[in-house]
């Protein structure tokens, strides 16, 4: 068929879903022409290719991958008929605002949904997600891992996309041992989300083929497959078990961000995370929200409290706080587990780094101006990586308070002392994870055991 009766689509993305999203809905489907994939939220994107390996045989050059900022004039000039928006974690006025940028330069604007994306596996599937980035989703993960592994039932990951190298190379992704980070180039953030699953002795897949990802997880010697979801994304599995954090520090936010709320919609069980640090008219502003859109949700509390190696290195201290790289940016968290940890072991000051920043560092600051006095663990590259050891350096403090999933220390020199902050979910009451998981597990025939979580 030729281009002229084909309709000519761009996929608006961040790397990630916007793959998917073409993998299930474009790839070989000669109705469409994706024309190009436009990029946001994650630096130095733009101006690759997804490669003709993935995106099929009639895209033999690939199909560019261009900015976001080009794209009026890239619907103009490609006489775009359809744009497809296909990233997460934004606020209901942007998507809203970029529809209208969209139409009025002459395109249709689309969502894709659940029935056009999940795919369904021969496994059983619990899925995990949040209605905001920086949730507590990872903890969350964890937490499922460690009682699934005390009944004794064999457990695999896939992780939410995070292909920022070379996609051809990182169509599946299988990290088993601390080594497979270094043998896939993984960045910062990448790292962030595998390593805590490596050091747990669980296998964990990612990449950017997530039919292919699955049949391989598939393959694995495993009764349950964990779907360890990414930003506030739903699932690109269907899953049979599905568990929504939500965050009263962010009051509201559940229901105005996409596609937090369809994350929430979607919940068989609602856990409220962080509550021991909430205003409790915000709690109970979560709590209306969740009982009006899913009222038939099971509800948990939870709380993260953290934990320090050398909190000495802290009290009357001047310190530098450290964060997660995407809870503090497009996550918006201004008070995360770096700095409330800082205040409760007393430091004399957190000390802000925006004065001392340089290169990408200081770029990523100027693109989120709302991030508070804290430094996020940018390492898309390794430029970023140096800018951030150079921005550590810069700047005048006793110690470092490092309150990322993996101990930096690892990936760049710091030349002050350090402190890790650790934290781990802890439900509260009941019901909890564990009694529910129970269940789930009775339900699918997958008792392997007697109870052993606590």
């Amino acid at each position: 068929m030729q281009h002229d009766k084909r309709k000519n689509v761009i996929i608006i993305g961040a790397a990630g879903r916007d793959f998917h999203n073409f993998n299930t809905n474009f790839r070989g489907n000669s109705n469409y022409n994706v024309v190009a994939f436009t990029a946001a939220q994650i630096p130095d994107i733009d101006g690759k290719v997804y490669p003709r390996e993935l995106a099929g045989e009639l895209y033999p050059g690939g199909i560019p991958i261009l900015s976001e900022d080009e794209l009026p004039q890239l619907i103009r000039d490609k006489k775009v008929d359809e744009c497809v928006f296909s990233y997460s974690d934004v606020s209901y006025n942007q998507v809203m605002n970029l529809a209208s940028v969209i139409n009025a330069a002459g395109a249709d604007f689309r969502l894709l949904g659940l029935n056009s994306t999940m795919l369904r596996s021969s496994k059983p599937i619990i899925a995990t997600g949040a209605v905001r980035t920086g949730g507590g989703k990872s903890e969350a993960s964890r937490r499922i891992i460690d009682i699934l592994k005390a009944h004794k039932v064999k457990v695999v990951a896939i992780r939410h996309p995070m292909p920022y190298g070379n996609l051809a190379k990182q169509a599946v992704q299988r990290f088993a041992r601390i080594e497979d980070l270094k043998k896939h180039d993984c960045t910062i953030e990448e790292m962030e989300e595998y390593e805590p699953h490596v050091v747990r002795d669980t296998v964990i897949y990612a990449g950017v083929d997530y039919e292919a990802i699955l049949r391989e997880a598939e393959k694995e010697d495993a009764d349950v497959i964990l779907w360890d979801g990414g930003n506030n994304d739903f699932p690109f599995y269907r899953p049979d078990l599905m568990i929504t954090m939500v965050d009263p520090q962010r009051a509201g936010h559940e229901l105005t961000y996409y596609p937090g709320e369809t994350t929430l919609r979607i919940a068989d069980i609602v856990v409220f995370n962080k509550i021991e640090s909430a205003d409790l008219a915000d709690l109970q502003l979560v709590r209306n929200n969740v009982a009006k859109v899913n009222p038939g949700a099971i509800v948990v509390d939870a709380c993260s409290p953290t934990t320090v190696d050398k909190p000495e290195l802290i009290r009357g201290r001047k310190v530098l706080v450290i964060e997660e790289g995407p809870t503090v940016t497009h996550g918006e968290i201004k008070h995360s587990y770096g700095s409330i940890t800082a205040q409760k072991y007393g430091a004399a000051e957190i000390v802000d780094p925006r004065p001392y920043a340089v290169g990408k560092i200081k770029d990523t600051f100027e693109k989120y101006p709302g991030i508070g006095p804290i430094l996020p663990s940018m390492g898309y590259s390794d430029q970023q990586k140096k800018d951030l050891q150079a921005t550590i350096e810069n700047t005048p403090c006793d110690t470092v308070v490092i309150a990322t999933p993996i101990d930096i220390n690892r990936v760049i020199s710091i030349n002050k002392p350090t402190v890790k902050v650790g934290y781990e979910l802890q439900e509260i009451g009941k019901p909890d994870l564990c009694d529910l998981i129970c269940n789930f597990l009775k339900e699918k025939d997958l008792v392997r055991s007697d109870c052993g979580c606590k």
